[in-house]
């Protein structure tokens, strides 16, 4: 096990909530923000197996100012869940000014992340996610409007990016620079670029590089991509020097996965490796949580068929029994597949292996002539939906 001494990250939060004006993550792992994936009821999951900071999933900025009935769902925090952590989107700074002011003015959350890093294509067609750092003024002009605004109420603004849209455009070193000089409290990097998507390996060199980029600001830098278990996670910042890490992709169907980078951060070589009765009892109190986040148990069993895989990875469960786990539409018929399942042990083999979304690199869906010059100021684009992705 890597000996590396793992110092709490230090959020500084001026909203009169917190003693000594500050949340200290410790150890420094952030939950990304997943679309679908990260509403109260996971992170609720996440929260009882390890300290962090746990993000809910991306919010549209232009949807939150218009009070859409489920944005304002996505933004429903447990009540003893704190710092209340929000992901925030918008491609224009006034339509995230309004956003922060809201959030501000009505006290609805503690922190506030940016994304940056989307890079699905009916984010980045519109020039959004991790297509807008390319536009540099653009992207300054909203990072600005959301410090400045928040600072009124005493809440840090961070932003979450990728290396660029492409090899040929890199952005994150100029981008995370800008947010710095702007007053943002860490970037996170995704060490991948938007055409990779999530194919191939993190590029855990670029983390290191901006880690160096930054130095002169004392803005930390947090890692982002392939931490599949607690040794990956501190080897990540073993090797980068970066501050904190950001988990994706690699607690879907592991929440227990914070308890495993709590033990290793510790110096401990406990490692979590639940029997399947014990994922069993897990999948079942997801599915609790999910209805009383839904208040509709039709819409809750409908939202947990995408997390079963995940939870069912390399256990030896037949085919027939998985197909129908994909497809359950009550509580009552999930505890009768559930009694179904063989208790064993977990496989660890197949269990801190890669899952979640394996889309292969492909060009970056962009406006037309957005490469043309990275100085201009676009007009507003508007984003009609609020699940585009993230996470890493």
């Amino acid at each position: 096990m890597l000996q590396t001494k793992v110092k709490p990250l230090r959020l500084e939060i001026k909203n009169g909530r917190f003693v000594n004006n500050e949340f200290l993550i410790d150890p420094p792992v952030v939950l990304a923000p997943m679309a679908g994936i990260t509403n109260s009821a996971f992170r609720t999951l996440c929260r009882e197996h390890g300290a962090g900071l746990y993000v809910c999933e991306m919010v549209t900025a232009r949807a939150l100012i218009e009070r859409r009935e489920e944005t304002l769902r996505l933004m429903n925090f447990a009540p003893n869940e704190s710092p209340r952590s929000v992901q925030l989107y918008a491609v224009d700074p006034l339509t995230m000014k309004k956003a922060v002011e809201m959030i501000g003015s009505e006290d609805l959350a503690d922190h506030i992340d940016m994304n940056f890093g989307c890079p699905v294509p009916k984010v980045t067609r519109r020039g959004g996610g991790a297509a807008l750092p390319f536009k540099r003024r653009l992207f300054s002009e909203i990072v600005k409007a959301a410090v400045d605004t928040a600072s009124k109420y005493g809440i840090p603004v961070t932003v979450k990016m990728r290396i660029g849209i492409d090899e040929t455009h890199k952005t994150f070193k100029e981008a995370a620079m800008s947010a710095a000089q702007l007053g943002v409290s860490w970037v996170a990097l995704h060490a991948r670029t938007a055409a990779q998507l999530y194919d191939g390996k993190a590029n855990w060199n670029a983390i290191s590089e901006l880690v160096e980029h930054l130095s002169a600001t004392n803005v930390p830098v947090l890692g982002n991509g392939d931490i599949w278990s607690g040794e990956d996670g501190l080897r990540m910042m073993h090797e980068t020097g970066c501050a904190g890490i950001v988990i994706g992709r690699g607690c879907l169907g592991r929440p227990w996965l914070f308890a495993d980078l709590a033990n290793t951060f510790r110096g401990e070589k406990v490692q979590t490796n639940p029997t399947l009765f014990q994922v069993r009892d897990l999948m079942f109190r997801h599915a609790q949580l999910l209805i009383a986040y839904f208040e509709n148990e039709d819409r809750a069993m409908r939202d947990l068929r995408k997390h079963m895989a995940w939870y069912l990875k390399g256990f030896q469960v037949n085919r027939s029994l998985r197909a129908q786990f994909g497809m359950v539409a009550s509580l009552a018929e999930f505890s009768q597949l559930l009694a179904q399942l063989n208790d064993q042990p977990y496989p660890t083999a197949i269990g801190a292996a890669p899952r979640g979304r394996t889309s292969h690199a492909r060009p970056v869906t962009l406006p037309d002539g957005w490469l043309n010059n990275p100085d201009e100021l676009s007009e507003e684009i508007a984003i009609e939906s609020d699940e585009s992705g993230s996470g890493g």
